[in-house]
């Protein structure tokens, strides 16, 4: 019991609290504007976490990416250490799912943003998944972040992507105990060879066979270690909440 305690104390250390600091590890450049979804939420210039945008007035991330600061949603950008013309820089208003309490259970959370996006071809929403849809084991799904890279963590500010294998709840369960709820949340395997996620990329996408499925979460440990299984947050588990929400229905369950 004991040994369990300590490895839900480490990666509650490192990857929820520590969670803002670096990003993919490995992995490889996405091609410019090929994932135009993609949010880097910053504070004063430094990003922070990752998002994604599902309406041009909604950017979905985890409700532990939610800070004291006044947050800004960039979107349309490939290296966000520049100004790129693409870009588009929006305040936000925070609505963290009410059942998060710091922990990892419903890390989830709405941004409405201050002003709609200007879709272009730089700019798009993805879709949200559907309610009853399965997500079989064994499948190859795309994570993508911003953030530090490779085994020196040396910084980038170009978009990265890792590819990931879902996996049954089982693997997760076995490590992280009752930490992992199967109801709301996908288990991942990667490789140290293929990368995957790590601090920074939290409020990140799961894409699987080009369909949204998950936010990036939690993982143990060293994001880098394969017997530390990945966490996402299951995205068709929080849907009613998610509609009322952009609904403008208010932020109760």
């Amino acid at each position: 019991m004991m040994h369990g305690y300590c490895i839900i104390f480490v990666f509650q250390l490192l990857s929820i609290s520590g969670a803002m600091e670096s990003g993919i590890v490995d992995g490889k450049k996405v091609k410019p504007h090929s994932r135009p979804y993609m949010a880097s939420l910053q504070v004063d210039g430094s990003h922070k976490c990752g998002g994604i945008l599902i309406r041009e007035d909604f950017v979905l991330t985890a409700a532990h990416c939610k800070l004291d600061e006044q947050m800004t949603v960039v979107l349309g950008a490939h290296d966000i250490s520049k100004k790129e013309k693409s870009q588009q820089r929006i305040e936000v208003e925070y609505h963290p799912h009410p059942k998060f309490t710091g922990e990892f259970d419903n890390d989830i959370m709405l941004l409405k943003l201050e002003k709609k996006a200007t879709l272009n071809k730089y700019v798009k929403t993805i879709g949200l998944p559907k309610k009853d849809e399965k997500i079989p084991d064994n499948i190859q799904c795309a994570v993508a972040g911003w953030g530090q890279k490779g085994k020196k963590k040396l910084p980038t500010h170009i978009l990265r992507e890792a590819t990931e294998k879902t996996q049954s709840s089982n693997e997760c369960t076995k490590i992280y105990g009752e930490y992992f709820n199967a109801d709301h949340m996908i288990c991942t395997a990667f490789t140290k060879k293929k990368g995957g996620f790590c601090q920074g990329d939290s409020g990140g996408p799961l894409i699987c066979n080009t369909k949204l499925q998950g936010i990036i979460a939690f993982t143990g440990n060293d994001c880098n270690d394969p017997k530390y299984p990945h966490v996402f947050t299951k995205i068709q588990a929080f849907l009613p909440w998610i509609k009322k929400v952009m609904q403008g229905l208010g932020d109760a369950e």
